[in-house]
């Protein structure tokens, strides 16, 4: 964090109002830095150490945010669509001067995880097809899956377009039964995010993935308790736990 900003961006960036607001506010005498009247919003603060009321309300200044959204099906990862309801669109509207976005992306049909902040540095590291962050998903797949598909899935897979992805681990919690219309359960952990990874894998053995969910990204497990479309903030453990592994 820089050691001093303009008063005016971290009014805004706190979400106490627009460039226009805060200036009509402090036209008015209603916002005070320790505890006098300011007359320039342009004035150099620091977040930490001053202590800056607007209306009488102590502001509190957090330069990042992080959440942990359920993904529901039916809305896409991104920040903006002229047409899909888009993560962006389940949140408050007081996240909104936070400028949020999502860490990678799951498949419109898909839910679960997904991480929801403005941390470029944080996210990046997640992402960075170097780092290998293990990704686990549930999934119900049509099909029998057995050990063969374990062991084929663990050397690698190959997928439709020539791609040999890297070791994957399956863990196998009911094998299914087609011939009774019963799905396969099961949790795959992967350390890539190639386009429908998991599905294609699947496809390369004849099978096909009917429901999918991902559980964990790195050391961020889903919060059980959140229902699909649900969110809320990082723990501190939760947020130093990804600092800590994912530099």
């Amino acid at each position: 964090m820089k050691q001093t900003m303009r008063l005016e961006k971290l009014l805004a960036h706190a979400g106490h109002g627009t460039r226009s607001e805060i200036k009509r506010m402090v036209k008015n005498g209603l916002i005070q830095v320790n505890d006098r009247p300011i007359k320039d919003g342009g004035m150099q603060v620091h977040p930490e150490q001053d202590r800056i009321t607007v209306d009488g309300q102590i502001v509190r200044y957090r330069e990042f945010m992080y959440l942990m959204l359920n993904k529901p099906q039916g809305v896409i990862s991104a920040t903006e669509d002229s047409r899909e309801r888009t993560v962006l669109d389940l949140l408050d509207e007081s996240y909104a001067h936070y400028e949020l976005f999502p860490v990678g992306r799951l498949d419109k049909d898909t839910e679960g995880l997904l991480l929801l902040t403005n941390d470029g540095k944080l996210a990046h590291n997640l992402l960075s097809p170097r780092k290998h962050v293990a990704k686990m998903y549930f999934a119900e797949v049509d099909g029998l899956v057995t050990v063969k598909d374990q062991e084929i899935f663990q050397s690698g897979v190959t997928l439709d377009d020539g791609y040999l992805t890297m070791p994957a681990q399956l863990n196998i919690l009911e094998a299914g039964d087609p011939d009774k219309g019963v799905v396969a359960k099961i949790e795959l952990t992967i350390q890539e995010g190639k386009f429908h990874q998991v599905k294609r894998m699947f496809e390369a053995v004849g099978k096909r993935v009917v429901f999918l969910k991902r559980i964990s990204m790195g050391t961020l497990l889903l919060d059980e308790y959140l229902a699909p479309g649900a969110y809320r903030e990082l723990t501190e453990i939760e947020l130093a736990q990804l600092q800590l592994a994912h530099v």
